[in-house]
């Protein structure tokens, strides 16, 4: 019988994919942070991940987080995560705010949110906030392993029945941190690739994020500098950063 370790739990791998790891996965030992108030459904993630990085032959460490207070202390504790699978509305946090929040604060991670939630507007809303990632929790283990796959290969991930809603012309409300403030290191990463010249696919691989999050930060960035196109945004960069 395997004793279970709180907050962290080693797994592993039992076989050896198709695929050189390295190429796919990054380092042989990798960090996901499940954050979710119901142990239950804690647990039937962490056997999606762990089939997942299994068949890449890969180990990884397994943290865990039921409150607001237990997201950011293992986010500001290890940065250097490989993925993060959220649930919006665990105690003490406040929906899309505490997504945005953690954006910032680890925002190298990819994000991928776990919800009861469906409606295409919170989807969009998700992605506009920098989430990597879409799943329903209704969702089969098997499409849950999908998504994941396709964010840690560095694409995003939205349910299929939910995407054919999601208008671009629809209303989408903002967050908060998008109207002001600074820029955040991950904004000021894009910009400074925008203004070297680069074409979006190649900030995306240059920063290992998808296209579609490239984009959400360039909104958000004019935003910010309260600017219209691009080149605008460009010049108001160089300016700050000559």
């Amino acid at each position: 019988m395997t004793v279970p370790v709180p907050l962290t739990l080693h797994w592993r791998a039992q076989t050896m994919g198709t695929l050189p790891r390295d190429l796919l996965w990054g380092p042989a030992m990798a960090k996901v942070l499940i954050a979710d108030d119901h142990p239950l459904f804690r647990d039937a993630l962490k056997s999606v991940v762990s089939r997942l990085f299994g068949e890449r032959g890969q180990d990884f460490l397994c943290r865990e987080a039921g409150t607001h207070d237990e997201v950011f202390g293992v986010a500001g504790a290890e940065p250097d995560l490989d993925l993060i699978l959220l649930d919006l509305f665990m105690p003490g946090a406040d929906g899309l705010s505490e997504l945005a929040a953690l954006r910032n604060a680890v925002p190298a991670v990819p994000i991928v949110i776990i919800s009861l939630l469906e409606d295409p507007a919170t989807v969009r809303q998700a992605m506009v906030c920098g989430a990597a990632g879409y799943i329903p929790k209704t969702s089969s283990k098997e499409l849950i392993a999908a998504a994941l796959q396709t964010v840690l290969a560095g694409g995003i991930y939205v349910p299929g029945e939910l995407l054919v809603h999601m208008q671009p012309a629809a209303p989408v409300a903002h967050c908060a941190e998008e109207e002001s403030g600074p820029l955040t290191p991950r904004q000021v990463a894009v910009l400074s690739l925008l203004a070297r010249g680069k074409a979006n696919k190649e900030i995306a691989r240059e920063l290992r994020i998808s296209e579609m999050t490239v984009k959400a930060h360039m909104t958000a960035v004019m935003r910010k500098l309260r600017v219209s196109t691009r080149a605008q945004a460009i010049v108001a960069f160089r300016r700050g950063h000559p």
